[in-house]
């Protein structure tokens, strides 16, 4: 019996997949932290453009001063109001200047939680995006109490009660990442790093010589596919095939999730919204926000549109019926 149009372009598509991912698990570690560095890659302003409507950023700690370093903001997501939050690097010599190469000092970091805890009073799910070498390591920072703030971060967001949905785009480093990094669900692009320290710093420490950076980078187990395994982040979403950097549109586009976790999440579904003519798999906007809806336990609460409820997990139910074809 001849083969349906059909069935044949879904043997086309898997072995195109196929090909793809032949490619990109031949990168090693060290590919893969060259390409979460690269000076293309979508910063965390790309992704608020493509993802989100009706951004209006928040400034200052109220304490010292801004940081340009960590955009902070009220925004819109599907129509429902959230917060984002994220690092932001520069594109030239002087946005990397002003943004301090996406290095956050305290005051960036008391902002975030400032905003964070904003989102938390007005039942506001949070978004994070994750994309520093590290926190800044001046003088300066470190007499304006750099170590304190991030624990205090990281004290203040795991009491949060709303949805927090934490994805790492590029670089995620030490402890600097993870002062905006404590989330229900931690969502990694498939050649972004996670690390306690960058692949040169750790080749300097242990042999001398940051040239065995690569052989570090391998040792380190900072990749998205390492992570996975070790379950410290719960999904990984694929990138074009030679990196996010080339196709910046890409952030528009269905994307399909490359490994999961919980295969109960609404998430997971074959879905569609309707009159945006996504079919198929759902689109990067609803991966995210769906991806913390059925995380937080059913003691904590939720307010949106003035209903109040009781977990998350709930809230994805239902809110499912909205997005069904």
């Amino acid at each position: 019996m001849a083969k349906s149009k059909q069935t044949r372009n879904k043997e086309k598509a898997s072995e195109r997949i196929s090909e793809r991912d032949s490619a990109t698990d031949a990168r090693t570690a060290f590919d893969r932290v060259k390409l979460a560095r690269h000076p293309d890659r979508p910063y965390t302003l790309d992704f608020v453009e493509r993802l989100f409507e009706d951004f209006v950023e928040l400034h200052g700690d109220r304490r010292f001063a801004d940081d340009p370093a960590i955009v902070c903001g009220f925004a819109r997501f599907h129509g429902l109001p959230v917060v984002v939050v994220g690092q932001q690097k520069g594109r030239d010599t002087k946005q990397r200047g002003y943004r301090n190469f996406g290095m956050p000092k305290p005051e960036g970091y008391r902002k975030a939680i400032r905003t964070m805890k904003l989102a938390d009073k007005f039942g506001r799910p949070i978004f994070t995006f994750v994309d520093t070498p590290g926190a800044y390591p001046g003088i300066d920072a470190e007499e304006r109490g750099q170590a304190e703030a991030i624990a205090y971060n990281l004290r203040e967001m795991a009491k949060l009660k709303v949805p927090v949905i934490v994805t790492i785009i590029g670089e995620g480093g030490s402890g600097g990442a993870l002062a905006i990094a404590v989330g229900d669900q931690v969502l990694m692009l498939e050649n972004a790093t996670y690390s306690v320290i960058t692949p040169e710093g750790c080749a300097a420490i242990l042999w001398k010589d940051s040239k065995e950076a690569d052989q570090a980078a391998a040792g380190l187990r900072l990749t998205a596919q390492h992570l996975f395994k070790e379950g410290i982040v719960d999904q990984i979403i694929d990138e074009p095939a030679e990196g996010a950097h080339t196709d910046h549109g890409w952030l528009r586009q269905p994307q399909a999730i490359k490994r999961k976790r919980s295969e109960g999440n609404v998430v997971f579904g074959k879905i569609g919204l309707p009159g945006r003519g996504f079919g198929g798999w759902c689109s990067l906007r609803l991966r995210l926000f769906a991806a913390g809806c059925s995380s937080r336990s059913a003691t904590n609460k939720l307010h949106v549109g003035g209903v109040n409820f009781k977990g998350v997990a709930r809230l994805a139910v239902a809110i499912s019926p909205l997005f069904n074809p």
